[in-house]
């Protein structure tokens, strides 16, 4: 009898140092990404941590710009999603990346405004005097912005639209800014135009020749060398599952 019981125990006990080895194996891993990402990338880890529930993921959403400074500076994320090529390049050059950089997606710019039943404007309508704020994200530090301003620049009413322009930290501040009223049309990233809860289609695309291509980079940081679940993300990026998700949302092959 007691030889059974030791044999239950044991049994117990086994069982038990297993799943508190996988508890311990379950990796977490911080990403730094740019907030046009924000409903894609959403879908992209469900889909990663259905397939893969060892692994947690915990998201920040940003401007590129802020947080690859924020990296630079020491933040602790083991992966950053740019929204451009030029701020995995500068962490890089910082030396605090743990891989090559890779693409993963080509981002466009919209013309878009709250009112679901305005026609669809041109950006020379946007000299319009009854557009009185037009919403765009800061060119400094988020490349939406930027890749707004040389839109504007080369439609050549950059000049014009000076006294309308009003700024968000990123690109969905910026989306969030035109919904709110706060302006009367803002250039926002189709990936945010297409999200339902936002806007059902009110919007121009922006002639993509108009401004420096939205190439879209990654890289893992000195942060996440060592980290599995960042690995494993990183390469989920570049599957047919995340690339099918990003196109859902308005992101093109890069």
């Amino acid at each position: 009898m007691f030889k059974r019981l030791s044999i239950k125990l044991a049994t117990v006990l086994i069982s038990g140092s297993l799943l508190l080895s996988t508890a311990v194996m379950a990796e977490n891993t911080n990403i730094a990404a740019a907030a046009s990402l924000r409903f894609a990338l959403s879908d992209i880890v469900a889909l990663f941590t259905k397939q893969h529930p060892e692994y947690s993921l915990q998201v920040t959403y940003g401007a590129s710009g802020k947080l690859s400074h924020q990296i630079i500076n020491g933040a602790p994320f083991d992966l950053f999603l740019s929204a451009d090529m030029q701020r995995p390049l500068q962490l890089e050059a910082a030396k605090v990346t743990a891989s090559p950089i890779q693409a993963y997606a080509l981002g466009r710019i919209v013309i878009w405004q709250a009112d679901e039943t305005a026609p669809a404007l041109t950006l020379a309508d946007l000299i319009r005097p009854e557009i009185h704020k037009l919403a765009i994200a800061q060119p400094a530090h988020a490349p939406y912005g930027k890749m707004a301003q040389q839109a504007l620049e080369a439609a050549d009413i950059w000049q014009q639209v000076q006294t309308k322009l009003v700024f968000g930290e990123n690109i969905a501040q910026t989306a969030q800014m035109t919904q709110s009223g706060a302006a009367d049309a803002g250039i926002i990233a189709l990936s945010l135009a297409k999200n339902p809860n936002i806007t059902r289609d009110n919007y121009s695309l922006i002639d993509a020749s108009l401004h420096q291509p939205l190439l879209h980079g990654l890289v893992l940081t000195k942060s996440g060398a060592n980290n599995h679940a960042a690995k494993s993300f990183a390469n989920f990026m570049q599957s047919a599952a995340a690339e099918e998700i990003l196109q859902q949302h308005g992101f093109e092959r890069p």
